[in-house]
């Protein structure tokens, strides 16, 4: 993924920023419990990729259930302490997995044969998208689901299809019916 420059740190957002990512707004334009709904059932493995506070972290957990597991993925500690924090005591707390990767790679190496991926809002932060999108291949099981998200705000249309690009050539399908995510690009790639 390479390593973060000045400009690409930017770029993510920082943990003194967190409560803009869970707000009461974002939550009614942005549900996670509707977007993840179909991806997510009782007993599968999930990945939140840059979790930031947990915005869907959690939800995802919920629907995994008991059997599930869901590894919160986060460059920044602080983000996955504000995680930690909100499961600490909970049912949650045994299915979710805070998970601090490094800044040129995701080190998902324990996390295999995952069911489902999301990263939402976070490959635009990304250095090095082919090694990204090859870790993300090599963390699903076979027949696992990827679903990225990214802002139009960031992203450009272009962009966005060049980056499709990189997870075509790690080896990714495109399904049909992604999930219409409000002011989004939405790709559901599949692991074949």
């Amino acid at each position: 993924m390479g390593v973060l420059t000045g400009r690409d740190k930017e770029h993510v957002c920082q943990v003194e920023r967190a409560g803009m990512l869970d707000s009461r707004v974002r939550r009614w334009l942005q549900d996670p419990r509707r977007i993840l709904e179909p991806f997510v059932r009782p007993g599968m493995t999930a990945i939140d990729l840059g979790c930031g506070p947990g915005f869907f972290t959690l939800d995802m957990a919920r629907l995994a259930g008991a059997g599930g597991k869901v590894f919160a993925v986060d460059l920044q500690e602080g983000m996955l302490e504000i995680v930690r924090g909100k499961v600490r005591g909970t049912e949650l707390e045994s299915i979710v997995r805070p998970h601090r990767c490094e800044e040129d790679s995701l080190n998902l190496d324990g996390c295999v044969a995952a069911d489902f991926a999301l990263a939402f809002y976070m490959v635009h932060e990304v250095p090095d998208k082919e090694r990204f999108f090859r870790e993300v291949f090599a963390a699903l099981g076979p027949g696992g689901r990827f679903l990225v998200v990214e802002p139009p705000f960031h992203v450009s249309k272009k962009a966005f299809d060049v980056t499709l690009g990189f997870a075509a050539a790690a080896g990714f399908k495109a399904q049909d019916g992604p999930p219409g995510v409000f002011f989004s690009y939405t790709a559901l790639l599949c692991k074949a």
